[in-house]
């Protein structure tokens, strides 16, 4: 993640250990992932924006999806786009009861935090999260996020909840 430089750094040590004490270790504590996406170059910065609040088939067609899923792999079987999309939905409500069946379980406190933001194409969301301890260590996990069609302002979000 952090380019040539730390590769080779952990490359010259002589052990795992070794490296994750020094040279990694000095990364984490500094470094940042963003330096590897600095911009370079001329030209304006863009991005693609997917909507996550429900699942498209068609991204299983995309020419870009389709390539970056083959890539060292030209025979990797892509399914079909009604497969992906029923399993995409199996595993969203298993893993929704789970977690339901896991916060109505729990016995001790729940600690529910909310975020609200505006993306850079002008779209606000608002994310609820919950936090709790779980076998000793501490978890968090985002329960929604909805797209909000106003500014966020406490009207408007009253009125999405």
């Amino acid at each position: 993640c952090w380019g040539e430089a730390a590769l080779q750094a952990a490359i010259e040590c002589s052990n795992t250990k070794s490296a994750c004490d020094g040279p990694i270790k000095s990364l984490l504590e500094t470094g940042s992932i963003k330096t590897s996406f600095d911009h370079k170059g001329k030209g304006k910065i863009t991005y693609s924006h997917h909507c996550l609040m429900g699942f498209r088939e068609s991204i299983v067609k995309d020419r870009g999806f389709v390539l970056l899923m083959k890539m060292g792999q030209p025979e990797y079987y892509i399914p079909a786009p009604k497969t992906v999309a029923r399993d995409v939905r199996l595993v969203f409500v298993k893993t929704r009861r789970c977690i339901a069946r896991m916060l109505q379980d729990y016995t001790s406190k729940l600690n529910f935090a909310t975020d609200v933001w505006t993306s850079p194409n002008h779209q606000v969301y608002v994310t609820v999260s919950v936090h709790l301890e779980h076998e000793g260590q501490p978890l968090s996990m985002i329960l929604d996020i909805v797209e909000v069609s106003k500014s966020h302002i406490g009207a408007n979000l009253a009125e999405v909840f």
